[in-house]
């Protein structure tokens, strides 16, 4: 067998790192972790022994707030000093391109600390004259750059030669327009907003599509929280949890029966059924500030005594993302995997998982 042939038979390289915590521990970095993960496109919640929303998420799921859609907006209008003082400043100011592939096109991401990630083509580095470095993941022979900008540098202001430069490259030497996914968060500073910022033929508002569903016999593997690596017949592992989650969430039959000829794959074990599980999934452009939110509102489920053991709060990043976790590169390669899940346990334990596949840094 060829060598070529043989690297396409391979599964890809993927990782998964697994940590355990406590909810309510004052060194938790459970809301830090959600924090570091800006550019989420996927929320599912999965409670076993639920077959409704419950009432303490009611209004948390009904509030995940609006996000933008923002057509021809040229990249040099997000560095105008406006635009920095008006939402960089004032709170997090996401942003990212729409319909762009990461190993294909020019893309960009503006995070909530105020950094602009440029990942550009060779040509186009080429063009624009800023300092960047080549990307991790184009091969001996750098065919990509990242450049990053910080627009809350103290040198970055309208008189200096940096913002000059900048602004010149982005605006007259090499224009670059994206149609782009933008919000914008801050804790109730008043001031000018997104919507009425660019013209309205520009930018429209969107929701998150919210869908819910109620899962019937299902077998839910058998878990303890201080146990990551599972037990021999007492519980599951970290791993084989995540693995069954994957196929929860995709709707996966878990009966293995011997006439199918889409899936052998059958809940780890040990297990037990349940009669019915909630599932929740929210899609769109969504905050990491929103998902903190629920995520302490899932916490408060087990305020009363539940059926429950546990439930999980699982996030995909976008595949299409300069970055996944803080300023990690991340490229495409196979399927641009960057997700991370959160199952927690009764008594407020949480275990969290996070996944990246081949392109990426391991996650922090």
């Amino acid at each position: 067998m060829s060598a070529p042939l043989r690297r396409v038979q391979q599964a890809p390289r993927h990782l998964l790192v697994s940590e355990k915590g406590h909810a309510r521990h004052p060194r938790s970095r459970h809301a830090a972790h959600v924090r570091d993960h800006a550019y989420n496109c996927r929320v599912s919640v999965l409670i076993p022994e639920c077959g409704i929303l419950p009432e303490v998420l009611k209004s948390t799921v009904a509030d995940f707030g609006v996000y933008y859609l923002v057509k021809n907006l040229s990249v040099h209008e997000l560095v105008a000093r406006e635009f920095i003082d008006s939402f960089v400043k004032k709170g997090s100011c996401y942003a990212l391109t729409y319909n762009t592939k990461i190993d294909q096109d020019n893309t960009a991401a503006l995070l909530p600390t105020g950094k602009l990630i440029l990942s550009v083509d060779k040509d186009t580095y080429e063009e624009l004259g800023l300092q960047g470095r080549p990307s991790r993941y184009s091969g001996k022979k750098a065919m990509r750059y990242i450049i990053t900008i910080d627009l809350t540098d103290s040198d970055f202001h309208p008189d200096g030669k940096k913002h000059k430069r900048v602004l010149w490259a982005l605006k007259e030497k090499k224009p670059l327009e994206f149609d782009f996914l933008m919000a914008w968060y801050n804790t109730g500073a008043e001031g000018s907003t997104l919507m009425s910022y660019f013209p309205k033929n520009q930018i429209r508002a969107l929701k998150p599509k919210i869908t819910f569903s109620t899962l019937r016999d299902l077998q839910c593997p058998a878990l303890q929280s201080n146990e990551l690596e599972g037990k021999p017949e007492e519980s599951c592992s970290t791993e084989e949890l995540f693995e069954w989650l994957g196929a929860v969430l995709n709707q996966v039959n878990l009966d293995n029966k011997s006439s199918s000829f889409i899936s052998t794959y059958c809940c780890p074990q040990p297990n037990t059924t349940v009669d019915q599980a909630f599932l929740c999934t929210i899609t769109g452009f969504i905050i990491p500030d929103k998902i903190i939110q629920l995520l302490e509102q899932l916490c408060s489920y087990f305020s009363e005594p539940k059926l429950a053991h546990w439930l999980t709060l699982t996030v995909h990043g976008f595949a299409d993302s300069p970055v996944s976790w803080r300023e990690n590169e991340h490229g495409f390669h196979k399927g641009g995997e960057n997700l991370y899940n959160f199952v927690v346990f009764r008594n407020l334990d949480y275990w969290l998982q996070m996944a990246v596949g081949t392109h990426d840094d391991c996650p922090p």
